[in-house]
């Protein structure tokens, strides 16, 4: 997944899990979303992940907690505004 993940791409929080190596709670939120700001390639100690994803809480966590949102395909786009027209009374 670290190939497909960049900074600045939405990740979804599917595991919060304790922590893999001290077993202490994580800040974390299931279900949750998070900005990914910076990507470090270093193999994370459970051995499921090549890289640690740091989502600006806390320090950095595996990959595996992670699930890459699709980027939003929709765009900005001008619309036309009705406007009522007044009735004149005859």
């Amino acid at each position: 997944m670290s190939d497909a993940v960049g900074p600045g791409d939405l990740v979804l929080c599917v595991n919060a899990a304790p922590n893999h190596v001290t077993g202490q709670p994580v800040p974390l939120v299931a279900g949750e979303t998070y900005r990914v700001l910076e990507i470090m390639e270093f193999a994370c100690p459970c051995g499921r992940s090549d890289a640690l994803l740091d989502v600006g809480v806390g320090f950095a966590w595996c990959q595996t907690r992670f699930r890459l949102l699709p980027k939003p395909k929709a765009s900005a786009r001008t619309r036309r505004v009705t406007v009522p027209r007044k009735k004149e009374n005859v």
